[in-house]
């Protein structure tokens, strides 16, 4: 039974998760761009990480300010996770998932509760099993909250529909990812970020189901958002 548990909720959590929730000041931009380019190294992004903390804290205060700090933790987690540099990473998760649910204590609201989410989904991706028992089914309960504020949340859709595309077997429908993915594009607010996630995202689903041809086409719509990103380059190359 528990290692039936731990697979059902590992298979809520597998999945890259999105960045983009709201429309991010121009500043913040180039942090956020960075971890879907995957051309500096994350040494490289904590200066970019430092200005983005340093400009919000200048240019804003309150429920305002702190979801943008939470964004940002979740950004140089994000950062370190790729190098598998997985301690510094889990101090910026943590510290993100600390902000966020600061404010669905006190000032809830749909972009709070994605980030709760998204933060706490990248502490399960590194945490011990029983981290993952104990906090993993709150993820997809985290993205209806938020969807429950505001039904448009495309991160917050992007969250329930990326299990069914990247859990691990037999917790995964691939078919059924791929009509949630699609629906995002019509059913959500989506910024450039959304629209990488999606697009990459129904192309795995579709390589998963060697539907080589469909994968290649939706593969090569996200690299037209981000190009130099080298999981979906991996992805390509795996078709060639």
């Amino acid at each position: 039974m528990i290692r039936f548990l731990t697979f059902f909720i590992l298979a809520a959590v597998w999945y890259p998760v999105t960045l983009g929730a709201e429309r991010l000041p121009q500043w913040m931009i180039p942090l956020r761009d960075s971890i879907y380019e995957q051309k500096l190294t994350s040494d490289e992004i904590v200066p970019l990480y430092n200005a983005a903390k340093a400009a919000a804290e200048q240019n804003f205060s309150g429920t305002a300010l702190q979801l943008l700090l939470s964004r940002c933790e979740f950004f140089m987690g994000r950062a370190y996770l790729f190098e598998k540099r997985n301690i510094d990473a889990n101090r910026h998760f943590s510290e993100g998932l600390k902000i966020a649910e600061n404010l669905t204590a006190a000032d809830p609201g749909s972009v709070a509760w994605v980030l709760r989410a998204e933060n706490l989904s990248h502490l399960c991706q590194i945490g011990t099993v029983a981290f993952v028992i104990g906090n993993g089914l709150n993820i997809e309960n985290y993205a209806k909250t938020a969807l429950r504020y505001n039904s448009r949340n495309a991160t917050a859709q992007y969250v329930i529909a990326a299990r069914w595309v990247y859990a691990p077997a037999p917790f995964h429908n691939h078919k059924k990812g791929i009509e949630m993915m699609s629906a995002i594009i019509e059913n959500g607010d989506v910024e450039k970020d959304d629209l990488f996630n999606v697009y990459s995202s129904i192309g795995y689903a579709y390589l998963q189901q060697k539907k080589h041809d469909e994968a290649r086409t939706w593969l090569l719509k996200s690299l037209e958002v981000y190009p130099t990103n080298k999981f979906v380059n991996g992805l390509l190359d795996s078709i060639k």
